[in-house]
């Protein structure tokens, strides 16, 4: 068991990219994290990779859950009460991350449905199953959205939804919850959520980066530092609100000469 005073967090879709840079940064700012994807062999190497961020009051753990599934769910947060005993913050970063459906005419019903599943319908089974744990701590949820929930490229129909759809949830549950439990958003925008060595083994073009007023790219842990915000005392008074981590990338006009 963990020590007491040392806060739990659950981190989905956490074996690779933004969720794996979460976790990073909650073990660095002294959390404990349970670990979950539906990879399971990627979740038990990522876990294993990150356990020496893990100090001597905290740990981490993998356990396998499938978002869109409510048994698996279940059986997750079951572990986690009984593993932990406790749980302070969800991060529900689980998701299919291609925005690309194709032209909206030929978007299948199974596809809209699978990816809604598991972006949408994810989030609010993890959070369903995870509030009276949250409640008993006074604890927090992060749902990851994305800039596309505000801006869309073409034949992104599925995505933005889901996304579209997180926003609206956050603000909803924050409201229904109140005091309770606070629930926010991020929006992430262009993050580099590649393998270190294959990020310097084929660098992005500095045109990428000069896309950005803060010129670069994002990293998944520029995703983790404000989760880490969020989740903490520090943003006690902010609830229901999507923040966006983008670089500035949203806010700069371009034109095409």
């Amino acid at each position: 068991m963990i020590e007491q005073d040392t806060p739990v967090a659950l981190v989905t879709g956490a074996a690779r990219g933004i969720g794996k840079g979460v976790a990073a940064s909650l073990l660095r700012a002294g959390w404990s994290v349970a670990l979950t994807d539906i990879d399971e062999a990627a979740g038990q190497a990522a876990a294993e990779e990150l356990a020496r961020l893990c100090d001597a009051a905290g740990r981490i753990e993998f356990i396998v859950m499938d978002v869109a599934d409510e048994a698996s769910v279940m059986a997750c947060l079951e572990r986690v009460e009984e593993d932990f005993g406790r749980l302070d913050g969800l991060v529900n970063n689980a998701g299919i991350a291609d925005p690309d459906n194709g032209p909206v005419e030929q978007l299948s019903l199974e596809a809209w449905n699978r990816l809604l599943g598991t972006n949408l319908t994810g989030p609010f089974l993890v959070s369903k199953h995870s509030i009276n744990l949250l409640r008993e701590s006074t604890g927090a949820i992060v749902n990851v959205a994305s800039t596309r929930a505000l801006q869309s490229e073409a034949n992104t129909e599925a995505y933005a939804s889901s996304k579209g759809g997180l926003v609206a949830l956050t603000h909803a549950m924050a409201v229904s919850l109140g005091s309770a439990v606070r629930v926010n958003a991020v929006s992430p925008g262009w993050i580099d959520t590649r393998d270190p060595r294959q990020q310097h083994s084929d660098p992005l073009r500095q045109i990428d980066h000069q896309q950005h007023p803060v010129g670069r790219v994002g990293q998944p842990e520029d995703v983790g530092a404000m989760v880490v915000f969020l989740l903490s005392p520090a943003a006690g008074f902010i609830t229901g609100q999507n923040l966006i981590a983008d670089g500035g990338m949203t806010r700069q006009m371009i034109y095409v000469e």
